[in-house]
């Protein structure tokens, strides 16, 4: 009885601001959930149009937040406003904005408050001295936090003569382990976090390679081809 009382519960939304600890130790303030699959939504917002979708698994638990209101959050939270800013950002480090959109859904899910147990923050999940030295006083100001996080990302792509590989494993893992181990350092994390951000772009490579085909004007070659 107790069991079925406690997966009742958690089919339920919840309604009171509350934390979503992950199992890699992110952090996701929300106001309300929702079980919608396998994937718990998570609104961030108090309406319907601000949410993340986390797969279920990848929760630990909940705790209440316990935080004193404070200053208002970024004017930058919408989806809309983060892909001009990753734009903007991509244009200027000259890196796929794809690419940048894939380490953001992998470091922090869209989340601009996202905090690490480690003390990572913000978008790309900045480490505080890493933050430091790219000039970025404010983690948590998603225009500062994604400007900072791909000019890295550049710097680490040129430092190994562009190997994408070597690049995401330093930038989840650090230089000096990639340096140490003359590659991506045996650590099932940064493993994990190379293979799902190369995913997750080789996806949007193929989404638009299909998307394209689609919209691709048939020529009178492709049209007289087919023709008995």
């Amino acid at each position: 009885m107790q069991l079925g009382l406690t997966l009742l519960l958690a089919a339920l939304p919840a309604f009171s601001a509350e934390i979503a600890i992950l199992r890699n130790g992110f952090t996701i303030r929300h106001e309300r959930r929702d079980l919608i699959g396998a994937n718990t939504r998570l609104y961030t917002g108090t309406d319907n149009t601000s949410y993340i979708d986390i797969p279920t698994v990848e929760i630990d638990h909940y705790e209440a937040d316990l935080t004193p209101v404070s200053a208002p959050a970024p004017a930058v939270t919408s989806t809309a406003s983060i892909q001009d800013v990753v734009h903007g950002s991509s244009a200027r480090y000259r890196l796929d904005p794809d690419l940048v959109n894939s380490v953001i859904r992998a470091e922090s899910g869209f989340n601009p408050h996202a905090v690490s147990r480690k003390g990572a923050q913000g978008l790309m999940q900045l480490m505080p001295q890493t933050a430091s030295t790219l000039g970025v006083t404010n983690p948590l100001d998603p225009q500062a936090n994604v400007d900072g996080g791909t000019r890295y990302l550049r710097e680490l792509l040129e430092h190994y003569n562009f190997d994408l590989i070597k690049a995401l494993a330093a930038y989840n893992a650090g230089p000096l382990r990639v340096q140490q181990y003359g590659g991506v350092p045996p650590y099932s994390e940064t493993h994990a976090y190379v293979a799902r951000v190369i995913r997750d772009f080789n996806q949007k490579k193929l989404a638009e390679q299909k998307q394209a085909h689609k919209t691709a004007p048939v020529t009178q070659s492709s049209r007289t081809s087919s023709t008995p």
